[in-house]
């Protein structure tokens, strides 16, 4: 909305030609969303605390000392992030930008789903909400949908394509199947950070590393001759999900203000949800969907240990961790809930790191 407004002023008023550049906008974008975030926090936690009395329920099968530590904190913190993100996106974004309104639909609309099921679980005081497969199925048809408006939004040798990493010339096609691909990343990251958010911090950190490489990639392809150099396939307009990266960047840290252990407020399903579709959705618009899962490689460990524990158990009736996703493996072996999560996060950095290789080593 901002630049829509000031660049025609620009000659003018010489400050305002700053709108006109990619960086200041999202550099603007991370400060006006960490500063709703921090304005408007603790009003929103107490909001919430208002209509959930006992706060986010806790699994009783779940680590024995979240009965103690967990209780009562409320839950659906999400909304904080999201409003924090939204605003901050539409002030600063090019609105006639079709990359951002797609991963706008998509972050929103997981939001609004994790609400839901967030506002179940909270009402009915039980952790079941919205069941399992109405979850996926709503997921599905909204990943679907936005898949092939993300077709529709890439250019043409891109469109249908997979790119994969390492490899500068190698496309594979997909034809029809990409906007099933494109719903396929978007729901497994979706539902990925979801279960990698069951510690204070554990999910909102990672989030944040890959939201940064992100913004990085976002602005590379998105830029011609930065993709050209690097040999990157160039997706003209998906620069301008740098600013939504950085938004996402502020507002998460905002958040992780009130998060912080002891948290204040936990995501939800009203975060999480949200926080996963966006990254998919910026990987399928910047043509570095498998990038992701390298980037993202702590969210996809934890989704395959409940996998793995699922399928095993229902083998042989036997586990192979103590308990499913991975974190509470080692809260079962006695780590302290501090030591996990920085591990994790050193590990989030790590493949980070591991993730940018990929934008030199072809």
């Amino acid at each position: 909305m901002i630049p829509l407004l000031l660049a025609p002023l620009s000659d003018d008023f010489i400050l305002f030609n700053l709108v006109r550049y990619l960086t200041f906008r999202a550099g603007a974008a991370c400060v006006t969303a960490l500063f709703i975030a921090l304005a408007f926090g603790s009003r929103i936690i107490n909001w919430l605390r208002s209509f959930q009395r006992g706060g986010q329920p806790i699994r009783e099968d779940g680590p024995e000392g979240h009965l103690l530590t967990k209780k009562g904190t409320p839950t659906m913190g999400g909304v904080l992030i999201l409003l924090a993100l939204g605003v901050s996106v539409l002030l600063w974004g090019d609105l006639r930008n079709g990359f951002i309104w797609a991963v706008l639909v998509i972050t929103m609309g997981y939001g609004a789903l994790g609400f839901w099921d967030d506002w179940l679980k909270v009402t009915r005081r039980n952790v079941k909400g919205v069941s399992g497969r109405a979850k996926l199925i709503a997921q599905a048809g909204l990943g679907l949908v936005v898949g092939i408006w993300m077709m529709w939004l890439l250019p043409n040798g891109l469109h249908s394509n997979l790119a994969l990493p390492f490899l500068k010339d190698t496309l594979l096609p997909l034809s029809v199947l990409f906007p099933f691909v494109a719903m396929f990343v978007m729901m497994g990251a979706s539902n990925a950070v979801n279960l990698t958010d069951g510690l204070d911090g554990l999910a909102i950190v990672p989030v944040m590393i890959a939201g940064a490489v992100f913004a990085l990639i976002a602005y590379l392809v998105g830029n011609r001759i930065f993709a050209d150099y690097l040999q990157l396939h160039a997706v003209p307009g998906s620069g301008e999900l740098a600013v939504f990266c950085s938004a996402l960047i502020g507002a998460s840290l905002g958040f992780l203000w009130f998060n912080a252990p002891p948290a204040a407020v936990f995501m939800g399903d009203t975060g999480s949800l949200a926080l996963g579709g966006a990254l998919g959705g910026i990987a399928v618009a910047t043509k570095h969907e498998l990038v992701l899962a390298i980037v993202g490689g702590l969210f996809v460990v934890e989704t395959m240990s409940v996998v793995i524990q699922v399928f095993w158990f229902k083998r042989t009736g036997r586990r192979v961790f103590l308990m499913a996703p991975l974190h509470h493996h080692f809260e079962k072996k006695g780590w302290a809930e501090a030591t996990i999560v920085i591990r994790f996060w050193i590990i989030a950095m790590i493949l980070a790191l591991v993730g940018l290789s990929t934008l030199k080593i072809r």
